[in-house]
């Protein structure tokens, strides 16, 4: 069986265990009303960055069953499409089990989906968010899968195969995470004006018109096809309701606001 190491371990977040549990327990905010959700969108930088945003949100959910993890494809390795569909994630505080079974269902969805662990070994833009999983859940696993450039049509293919794969597996609890940062390397005031655009199609549970904003006004958005994907997915599972639970830029942990990175928490409920 397949194990993938940490990555990042050590780098984007501590890399040993009682030192990244007194990291992820310092970014968790304690006594919040959870509630069940069908998707959070949440960001991938460093901690000190963007981890009060990944914690107050991951927080904020009722744990589920299983996590299908949605990301960008940073380094460009493995398929446009890339399921790891078999073993685990060795991380800091512990294996984390891929749900094999629920990867095999949503493969036979869509023949856009290849089953391709090489594109999840360097890859942090899902790894980051396991630790604040870790120190929220008893148990889960988990279900990653990593996206190159897609249109809109194949991101609402897949987004209808994730679904058909949940309805097979009810009533098991599955929550959609959607991995993204916002806008990357402009001043504050640019940053916010655009992520606000796209933060608003969001809200609006709206794919098509996130998929066209981040076109249109070319906003450096590097997880905008997993978001899409999920947000087809939310549509089908008749999702009412998106909240944003905080918005932050990188000037905000660095007092730089020359050159900023916008990240953004959201539930979908």
């Amino acid at each position: 069986m397949t194990v993938r190491e940490a990555a990042v371990a050590g780098h984007f977040y501590e890399g040993e265990k009682e030192a990244l549990k007194r990291q992820v327990q310092s970014l968790i905010p304690e006594g919040l009303p959870k509630k069940k959700a069908w998707a959070v969108v949440s960001p991938h930088a460093g901690y000190p960055y963007s981890g009060l945003i990944a914690g107050e949100t991951l927080a904020r959910i009722e744990m589920p069953h299983t996590f299908v993890l949605l990301g960008p494809n940073h380094r460009g390795k493995g398929e446009s499409t890339a399921v790891m569909a078999s073993g685990s994630w060795r991380m800091p505080n512990g294996l984390v089990e891929v749900n094999s079974s629920l990867a095999q269902v949503i493969m036979a969805g869509s023949r856009l989906l290849q089953e391709d662990e090489r594109a999840h070994l360097q890859e942090h833009s899902l790894e980051v968010q396991l630790p604040f999983i870790q120190q929220l859940a008893q148990e889960f696993q988990i279900v990653p899968i990593t996206f190159k450039s897609l249109d809109l049509k194949a991101c609402q293919e897949i987004g209808i195969a994730i679904v058909r794969a949940i309805h097979w597996a009810s009533p098991l609890s599955i929550t959609l995470l959607a991995s993204t940062d916002l806008t990357h390397y402009q001043p504050q005031k640019i940053a916010e004006k655009q992520d606000k655009l796209a933060i608003n199609r969001i809200l609006a549970l709206d794919p098509e018109g996130l998929y066209q904003t981040v076109l249109d006004h070319r906003i450096s958005m590097c997880g905008v096809v997993p978001t899409v994907t999920a947000l087809y997915a939310c549509q089908r599972l008749d999702a009412r309701q998106a909240d944003l639970i905080k918005y932050m830029t990188s000037g905000d942990t660095s007092g730089d606001y020359r050159q900023v990175v916008g990240y953004a928490g959201i539930i979908v409920s």
